[in-house]
């Protein structure tokens, strides 16, 4: 299939990446569509995963990885991925090498065939980043997206060196802030934060995480437009044609954002956002705060269960 769009995109890079690999790095990453336990997959935590390892790749093919992964993201969110990457060697002089980590330990894989007309996926992950994609002709599902920092801010001088989630942060502080005393007192749910984003590494996520917290419908012009800006944030993570589709799909539902733990910036603190089929975390909640996670899930969706859902109507398979 030829063409521009994100979906021939990936076919290419996906293809081109299995052209680089030697049989033996062929055969962990290219693996079946069929195999649901590896690819509904979601794990940010340093352990084994599926797929190949782009340490023992060559440079040509952690370089196609590399062009794999930036076709499913946006210039700012690839940059993001890549410090979220290198920060690996930051963390690993800071634990003076005692859990070995590297740059090199991110796995990809593709399940099914980018080259024929059937549904097929694709994944890059390692530590602190989990990027899938579900493919079908010209149609793309893709959630979910999870970034990580640790540490979450390097600074020098009371300057900052390096933070690649702050726009998650600021953000969600500024609407804190515009909505007032009472729409904080609303929004904040919780006096402590939790240990973890709520949905951690589920296959699934859940449909509905409680208490809901304030309805964007509530707040005032400021606020509303801030929460609004919050979303954007994390649809922009993906290219400006899978931004726009996806946010078309959020519609005009209601939003509800949820805070847990104090307000004050450097202590443990979470947030979501949720919509029909949209939940947004975040969480910054060990490390006293320098320590942060986020994902964007779609909990109908993920994993292409939309894109698989219409395939098997067409082919009049039954659907679960």
């Amino acid at each position: 299939m030829t063409g521009n769009g994100s979906a021939a995109q990936m076919r290419r890079a996906a293809v081109a990446l299995l052209e680089e690999l030697d049989d033996q790095q062929r055969a962990l990453a290219a693996l079946p569509f069929d195999d649901d336990a590896a690819r509904r997959w979601l794990e940010y935590r340093p352990l084994s995963r599926p797929g190949a390892c782009l340490a023992l790749l060559t440079v040509a093919g952690r370089k196609a990885a590399h062009r794999l992964l930036s076709t499913a993201l946006s210039d700012h969110a690839f940059a993001q991925a890549m410090v979220i990457i290198a920060l690996e060697e930051v963390l690993d002089r800071r634990e003076r090498g005692a859990l070995g980590r590297h740059s090199g330990d991110y796995w990809v894989s593709v399940f099914g065939d980018p080259r024929g007309d059937d549904v097929w996926s694709w994944r890059f992950e390692g530590h602190h980043l989990s990027v899938s994609m579900t493919v079908l002709g010209d149609e793309v599902s893709p959630v979910p997206i999870f970034m990580g920092a640790n540490p979450a801010a390097v600074g020098y001088a009371g300057r900052p060196v390096s933070r690649p989630l702050a726009a998650e942060e600021d953000v969600a502080r500024a609407l804190l802030e515009a909505m007032g005393p009472s729409g904080r007192t609303a929004a904040i749910v919780a006096s402590a934060a939790p240990s973890d984003i709520r949905t951690g590494t589920m296959p699934r996520a859940e449909q509905s995480l409680q208490p809901l917290g304030i309805a964007g419908g509530s707040l005032g012009a400021t606020p509303r437009a801030l929460l609004s800006q919050l979303v954007a944030l994390y649809l922009d993570r993906l290219p400006a044609e899978l931004a726009a589709a996806e946010a078309a799909r959020i519609g005009g539902g209601e939003l509800h954002f949820a805070w847990e733990g104090p307000v004050t910036a450097g202590t443990r603190h979470y947030y979501r956002i949720q919509g029909d089929d949209l939940l947004i975390e975040y969480d910054n909640t060990s490390d006293d705060g320098n320590h942060a996670h986020t994902v964007l899930r779609r909990p109908r969706r993920e994993f292409g269960d939309d894109i698989l859902t219409l395939h098997y109507r067409q082919e009049h398979l039954p659907v679960d």
